[in-house]
This record gives structure tokens, C-alpha cells and sequence, in this order.
């Protein structure tokens, strides 16, 4: 057994170096392949000898339960933020301002440290005896929001430090761009909204319950700050401080400068600006310091911010060039996005040919025509848009165009709708094959005909093989049956579990098949409405404004969205085609309200039950008014255990939690 333990402890010692090197260092001394092996070897030997585990094993960065929700964090030193400058004058006025104060004070010059401003979320980290204890956001300064899982996730997070230091540290979590432009293909992959940047990407991937989420999100975070320090380590200055704080593991701000003259603080400033554009991360500015502890001391601090540092803002690149069309793209949800076409022109590091124009509001307010002399800027350096028109360029001779919405969608030729009160144009068609992917996913989803193992990767692939080109398609699969098990990676046992999915979604309650349809403002509940009021597709494709304004929670602009669905002739073609496949169409009057038994009863679902699914279990327990809860706590009344339970079963054991197995559920329900 001493033999394990000493292999264990010598694997976990390496792999944390090769993280080191990898992501703090940038400099990998093992191939992908031999630190794999490594790893491989650490977790099984953990998974056989858990008494082996420690806090700061390489294995323990990801955490496999989700939170229901994050606790508040009081920070111990205020995170504030600081004020900006956005030009050469503002900035050596306030370098010149600070040294007068301290030259007159203590008769001392003033330095100054002048790093990168990384554009991301500010977080704390808190070690006690050299051990990661907790990360937590900004929030306001004051209270933030643990999210230590989330954080362990970072594997240029040092979940133990070189030396058993206790201390705070104040960064940047960030997202690069390689882990942004991933990111966002996978959430296109999913139907999901794209991420607007990479700072959107790094505060959402951030804040996911599911600490998985977070770290398939490859999120980096670079350290900039020493919040608070154990006594009898004695720091003076803030420069002395990063390089502790690299020699303790510490990814620290990159390429700080230490400068003694406004002259050398400028030129700090403008050669951050001139590799802004070539940094594989982004940075909206750079940010100055005054160096020493005790200077920061006698300049003190407003209630806002410190009055020692300044960010110092760049000002985004803008550039004029020829507006030569407006083309109208149709999104996956069936928003139509007008796209502006221009003459190509070279900014903030790339070459410009679209930008993005929003929505018809847009261009009437800012007076854009089709021909016109347009100002682009990168917005946050990412996003080409349109800010502004030369109107003094409209006598040039060059034709001006206005540009008009399209009244029929581009792509499937169905009515465009835009409502009261919204600035976006929709396409609503359900055949319409631009929103066929998101429609499908929509469909199949769990709170719709819930058609498991078909997922939106899998929806994709049928969609670009052809199989699926509408949402009855579906129920023609199994004529396709053969081609279908022929595809890379599916084989007989998926296609037939898949087929057979299928084949039982047939069966679904009214209420599904309505939310599946897709109808703008209708949810689950309304859906639900529906189907009990008129029990049937037919009655409610007949229904007047008047009879659906009639019923509870469906106002006026909800009963209109429904009425004009169904008189749409795809709905009507899509409607007939699922009747056709058999799919039903009338409400099941099947009444469970009576039954109350489990209401006021919390249950938690884990391990695999020998007949029933968790989602039929959960329905069951649900039906009869209890909650399903996605953790054990004191307030758990059940924990229904199947095999291959984990460590939910040990927690209700550890708590004196009530556990039952599938035939004590069984009984409870007769």
C-alpha cells in the first residue's frame, strides 16, 4: 500500500507541473499523449483506492454535481473598480498629480506599474495553508457569489500553492479566442444563442450551476492583484508582489512594466496598444499603479475606487467605406437580420466586409441608405457595425438605394410578422428552412415530444444527409431505416432505439405536441391550457381570437400569435402530414389532480432503476404534487436509489435520509 500511496503522490506532483508548464507557462516539456497517460494512470488508481484522494489531485478540478444555485461571498477586501482615462493629456495629469502629492508627503518619487487590462470577469481567490479554499465573482464589490467549483475548473488555477502561504488574490477570468470561437460553435451546434464576445463567453461559462459546463469552456484567468497577505511575509511594493505571486504558481498579469517617469509610463501605454490586435485574448486597455504599498496608503481611496490607479481606455478604430448592399438573413429562431455588404476595408487587425445592421429600427434611426459612405468600428473589437453616415458623401454621384424589410421570408416565402412593441421581423413558417434545425431540437425536447437519443447533434446530421428536411420527416425514418444504420457511428442498436423513441412519441399527450409546434409566446403551461379546453388539434385550429382570449393567462397579442399560426397554410400542411404518421391529436382525459399524496415531499433521483426511467419516475412523483430535487440536503424527504448510485446515496446515508428502491416507490404509489 506504501508503494501506491508514493505513486500516487509522485503522479500528482508531475501532472501539476505539466499543468504548470502548459498553462502558466506556456511551455509543455511532455507530449499530449505521455501526460494523458499519466492522468489516466492517477484516476484509476484513485478510483480503486478513493482513501487516496486529496484536495489537490489534478482529478479533482471538476466536480460532478450541479448546484441548484450560488451561495453570496462576502468579500474581505472590497473589490473596487477604477476610474478611466482615454487620452494622453488625462493620463499623464494624473501621473503628474499623484507624484506632486507624494513628493510632497514623504519627499519620495512616485513608480508606477503599468500592465495589460485583460477583458474579463474579476474574481477572488482565497488559500489557506497553500490550499485553494474558494473563488468568487466581483458582484458589487462588496458580496459576490462562490464559485469554487467553477473556479477548479481553470487549470491555470493552482489548486495548491509552492509554498503553504494563506492569502487573497484578486484576477482576470478570461476567455482566448481559440476557446471562444469553440464555445460558440458548439452553442450553433446546440440551437443555443452565440455568445456576443469573448467576455460574454467567460462570465456565462463562469456562472454555470454545472461546474462540466464551465470547464469544457477552457476559461484562463490571469492573476493582478495581492489582496491580503499572512502575517510575517513582508511585501512593500506592488511589482515585488507579482513576482511572489509567480514564484507561488500564480498565472500573473503579463508583461507589467515597472516605470519611474511619465514619459516611460506613455510608452508602456502605447506599446499595449500596438499589440492589442495580436494578443490571443482581448484587452480594452491598460491599467497604471502606483508601485509602493505606502504611497497607495497616504493617496487612499474614494468610495468607488482607489485613487493610486487609473485605466486608461483605447479608443476603438473606426474607418469609412462604401455601404454596396443590404442583404437579409434569416436566423435560426426565424428572426430576419439585415446585413450590411461593403466595399472591403482593413480594421482593428482584419479585413471588414460585413457588419451587422440589427433591425429596421436601426437603420431609420441612424438614416442608412444602400450606397451611402458608412463609419464601421469593431465593436469591442470583435463585431463589425455601422456607426455613423457621411450624409456630406450623398452628392457624390453614386446612387442611393432605401432600404424596406421584406414583407414575405427570403429563404421559405411565409408571411413576416413583426409585433407591437418588438423591433424584430419574424419569419413564423414551421416548414420555413431556416429555422429547421432549431425547430427540430425544439420538438424533440423534453417539456415537448421529449424523443430521447435525439439529440441536436444528431438532428444536425440527419438534416445534412438529407434524411430530415421538416419536422413530419421524422416519423418517415424508419422507411429509411437501413441508410440510417449505415451512418458512421450510429449502428443497429442506436437507429432502433431511436426508431422505437420515435415510433413512442406518437403517443404523447395534446399538450406537447401544441408547445412542440413552436408557437411564438406559448410555454408549457399555456400549452397545457389549450389542449384542455379544446381537447382536441382540430378544435383548436378552428379557435377565433375571441375563444382563445376567453381562457386564463392568454391576452390579446398571445391569442392573435395563435390564431394567425394556424390559418398559416404550412402549419396546416405540417398539422396534416403528423396526423397522417398517426401522431396524436386529441387530449387524453386523464385527471391525476385529485391525487395529492406526495405534496410537501422533496425526492432525489440516483443510480439506474431496473424498469422505470428517471424522467417516468420523476412525472410520477411530480403528478402527485412532490418536487424532484437535483441534490441531498436536510430538507430531502426520498432519495429513490437504482444501481450504480453515487455519491447522492452516500450524502442521504451520512444525513439520515429515507432511501427506497423501486419497489418500496412502487408501493408508495398504490
Amino acid at each position: 500500500m506504501e508503494d501506491i500511496k508514493k505513486r500516487v503522490e509522485e503522479l500528482k506532483e508531475l501532472i501539476n507541473r505539466y499543468n504548470h508548464e502548459y498553462y502558466v507557462l506556456d511551455n509543455p516539456s511532455v507530449s499530449d499523449y505521455e501526460y494523458d497517460i499519466l492522468y489516466n494512470e492517477l484516476k484509476s488508481l484513485e478510483e480503486k483506492y478513493p482513501e487516496l484522494v486529496t484536495e489537490d489531485s489534478p482529478t479533482q478540478r471538476v466536480g460532478g454535481v450541479p448546484l441548484s444555485s450560488f451561495q453570496k461571498f462576502t468579500h474581505r477586501v472590497p473589490l473596487k473598480s477604477l476610474d478611466n482615462v482615454f487620452g494622453k493629456e488625462e493620463l499623464l495629469s494624473f501621473v503628474g498629480k499623484v507624484s506632486r502629492e507624494i513628493r510632497h508627503a514623504t519627499g519620495e518619487d512616485v513608480s508606477f506599474v503599468v500592465e495589460k487590462k485583460i477583458d474579463g470577469l474579476s474574481v477572488t481567490l482565497t488559500y489557506e495553508n497553500g490550499y485553494l479554499r474558494t473563488g468568487a465573482t466581483r458582484g458589487d464589490g462588496f458580496v459576490g457569489e462562490d464559485v469554487t467549483e467553477n473556479i477548479k475548473t481553470i487549470k491555470s488555477v493552482p489548486l495548491k500553492l509552492k509554498r503553504p502561504v494563506s492569502l487573497v488574490v484578486r484576477g482576470e477570468v478570461f476567455m482566448s479566442h481559440s476557446a471562444y470561437e469553440k464555445a460558440n460553435e458548439e452553442q450553433a451546434e446546440k440551437g443555443l444563442p452565440l455568445f456576443a464576445n469573448p467576455r460574454n463567453a467567460a462570465a456565462g461559462s463562469l456562472r454555470q450551476l454545472d461546474p462540466r459546463v464551465c470547464a469544457r469552456r477552457n476559461l484562463d484567468i490571469f492573476i493582478f492583484n495581492l489582496q491580503e497577505i499572512e502575517d510575517g511575509i513582508s511585501i512593500e511594493s506592488h511589482d515585488e508582489a507579482l513576482l511572489l505571486l509567480k514564484e507561488l504558481g500564480f498565472k500573473v498579469s503579463p508583461g507589467f512594466k515597472t516605470c519611474r517617469t511619465p514619459e516611460e509610463v506613455w510608452e508602456s501605454v502605447e506599446g499595449i496598444g500596438s499589440e492589442r490586435l495580436k494578443l490571443p485574448y482581448d484587452i480594452d486597455g491598460a491599467v497604471i499603479k502606483v508601485n509602493k504599498f505606502s504611497h497607495r496608503e497616504i493617496l487612499g481611496e474614494s468610495t468607488k475606487s482607489p485613487k493610486w490607479a487609473v485605466a486608461y481606455k483605447f479608443p476603438a478604430e473606426k474607418k469609412f467605406t462604401r455601404l454596396v448592399n443590404i442583404e437579409v438573413n434569416v436566423g435560426r429562431t426565424g428572426v430576419l437580420t439585415p446585413l450590411a455588404i461593403l466595399e472591403p476595408v482593413f480594421l482593428a487587425g482584419s479585413t471588414v466586409q460585413k457588419a451587422t445592421l440589427h433591425n429596421e429600427d436601426y437603420i431609420r434611426e441612424k438614416d442608412i441608405m444602400v450606397g451611402d459612405m458608412v463609419e464601421v468600428m469593431k465593436a469591442g473589437d470583435i463585431i463589425p457595425a455601422i456607426v455613423s453616415v457621411d450624409k456630406d458623401a450623398r452628392n457624390d454621384g453614386y446612387e442611393r438605394k432605401e432600404f424596406v424589410m421584406p414583407e414575405n421570408c427570403p429563404v421559405c416565402g411565409s408571411e413576416v410578422v413583426r409585433e407591437e412593441g418588438e423591433a424584430a421581423a419574424r419569419c413564423i413558417g414551421i416548414e420555413c428552412p431556416a429555422r429547421l434545425f432549431r425547430g427540430i431540437v425544439h420538438f424533440a425536447s423534453r417539456d415537448a415530444m421529449n424523443i430521447e437519443s435525439l439529440g441536436p447533434s444528431l438532428i444536425q446530421r440527419l438534416i445534412d444527409e438529407g434524411f430530415i428536411t421538416n419536422i413530419p420527416d421524422l416519423y418517415t425514418l424508419h422507411e429509411k431505416r437501413e441508410k440510417l444504420v449505415s451512418l458512421e457511428r450510429m449502428g443497429e442498436k442506436s437507429v432502433n432505439r431511436l426508431l422505437e423513441n420515435i415510433e413512442n412519441s406518437k403517443k404523447n399527450e395534446l399538450y406537447r405536441l401544441i408547445f412542440g409546434l413552436g408557437i411564438r409566446h406559448i410555454g408549457v403551461a399555456n400549452s397545457k391550457e389549450l389542449a384542455k379546453q379544446f381537447r382536441s388539434m382540430e378544435r383548436l385550429q378552428k379557435a377565433t381570437v375571441e375563444d382563445l382570449i376567453a381562457i386564463d393567462d392568454i391576452g390579446y397579442a398571445t391569442a392573435l400569435s395563435i390564431y394567425d399560426f394556424f390559418r398559416m397554410p404550412q402549419t396546416t400542411h405540417t398539422l396534416e402530414r403528423l396526423k397522417e404518421a398517426g401522431v396524436n391529436m386529441e387530449d387524453k382525459e386523464v385527471d391525476l389532480k385529485q391525487d395529492n399524496r406526495f405534496e410537501g415531499l422533496n425526492f432525489v433521483l440516483t443510480g439506474t432503476l431496473p424498469s422505470l426511467k428517471r424522467a417516468e419516475a420523476k412525472k410520477l412523483i411530480e403528478e402527485r404534487g412532490g418536487k424532484c430535487l437535483s441534490s441531498v440536503s436536510k430538507n430531502t424527504d426520498y432519495v429513490l436509489a437504482g444501481e450504480d448510485a453515487g455519491s447522492k446515496l452516500q450524502k442521504a446515508k451520512e444525513l439520515g435520509v429515507t432511501i427506497i428502491d423501486e419497489e418500496a416507490f412502487w408501493k408508495m404509489l398504490e
